[in-house]
């Protein structure tokens, strides 16, 4: 059988090929003193709170199953809207809000709405696997730009002027990031946009994050930048609704009709029974619960990463939201008898019955002797997890 050229550049998700050998052994050591500890996926252990579930039953109950506006329910926009008012101080119309099946398909739509054949978008290594596919899959090419520990391991105006080219169409960044976590400074972010927008390119922005942020100073939407940012987003980890497949983007009003003959065609309409749950995740209650689950994981870091610090896997920026860890293993590596994170992840899936995720994924600047620890679990796992890797590593 033969496969299209633009299925064929689309690599593997380590990722999940890392899961799947974690699962096999998971089974086989289901019974034992140490039973496998998942710190690979990046999925939170809360789940969507009582309300939203009750939300999503009324709906079933009540018939309301059919499809819906291709640019989402109205009352969800609005609700999206008076998110960004409350929690942020924005103004973001409505009419402005497309809701999507998850970020994902959020990505796939701006791709494609803004993407030509052979067109280049800029983005930091390391980054999220899946997004410079989206650009793969539009027919685009993702150019990485090395980052280092000093640029928090994103992308800088300086940077960004000096890799634009002729085939350059704009930029597509995530703050907070994944896989370390961490933010871009509003001041850079603006002079990043700057640039971009003197050459008539587009800033995309990876926001899913953007409810987990644990420190003021990086904890505001690129939207206050300008009407011209595209800003994604998701039900998927502030929310706690990652099986869903909710989301949703900002975009210019221009762009508007055009998302929407797309969405129409390759979706119909995001989940209509998840949108309706989700008008429940704005109600008072509900936002008191996340913003107690968003302590919860700041917690977690703020065990985690020391601790990790003390064993030798050293984390070079302190994440400033998310629920990542990007922590070099040379030297705990070395203490294993491997070299580089591939080995070394599954050394610990073998020794210690610990699944973390090895930085292949996420570029090729350095990545090879970098992991990413999940810190989306409970703190007694965390705790766990530290006891193992320092009877193994420490």
């Amino acid at each position: 059988m033969k496969f299209s050229t633009r299925a064929e550049r689309i690599e593997p998700f380590y990722v999940m090929e890392v899961a799947k050998e974690a699962q096999q052994l998971a089974r086989a050591v289901a019974g034992s003193r140490e039973p496998m500890i998942f710190l690979n996926i990046g999925e939170p252990d809360f789940t969507a709170p009582p309300a939203v579930a009750e939300a999503a039953e009324r709906a079933m109950r009540a018939g309301q199953t059919q499809y819906t506006n291709a640019l989402g329910l109205d009352a969800l926009r609005e609700r999206i809207s008076g998110w960004y008012a409350e929690r942020f101080g924005l103004d973001v119309p409505a009419r402005r809000i497309v809701v999507t099946a998850g970020a994902s398909a959020a990505l796939q739509l701006a791709c494609l709405a803004l993407i030509e054949a052979g067109d280049e978008v800029l983005m930091p290594d390391p980054s999220y696997p899946c997004n410079r596919h989206f650009v793969s899959a539009a027919e685009g090419r993702a150019v990485l730009i090395p980052t280092t520990a000093k640029e928090r391991f994103q992308l800088s105006a300086a940077k960004v002027e000096a890799a634009w080219g002729p085939k350059t169409r704009g930029v597509l960044l995530a703050s907070p990031s994944n896989p370390t976590g961490t933010s871009i400074a509003p001041d850079e972010l603006r002079s990043i946009h700057e640039v971009v927008r003197a050459r008539g390119g587009i800033t995309l922005i990876d926001e899913i994050y953007l409810g987990l942020s644990y420190d003021e100073a990086f904890g505001q939407s690129a939207l206050a930048i300008g009407d011209d940012i595209i800003s994604i987003n998701s039900f998927s980890k502030y929310f706690n609704m990652t099986g869903w497949r909710l989301g949703w983007m900002v975009v210019p009003d221009a762009m508007v009709a055009v998302v929407e003959r797309l969405a129409q065609n390759l979706f119909i309409c995001a989940s209509t029974i998840s949108q309706h749950a989700a008008l429940a995740c704005f109600e008072p209650g509900s936002i008191a619960e996340y913003e107690r689950r968003r302590a919860e994981f700041r917690a977690r870091r703020d065990y985690f990463i020391p601790a990790l610090q003390e064993l030798g896997l050293a984390v070079p920026v302190m994440p400033d939201g998310a629920f990542y860890a990007w922590a070099d293993c040379t030297q705990a590596a070395h203490k294993l008898g491997v070299a580089g994170s591939w080995d070394f992840a599954f050394e610990l899936m073998r020794r210690a019955h610990l699944a973390i995720t090895p930085g292949r994924d996420f570029g090729t600047a350095d990545t090879g002797r970098f992991v990413r620890f999940s810190t989306a679990n409970s703190m007694a796992q965390l705790q766990e997890s530290v006891a193992r890797l320092r009877a193994l590593i420490g």
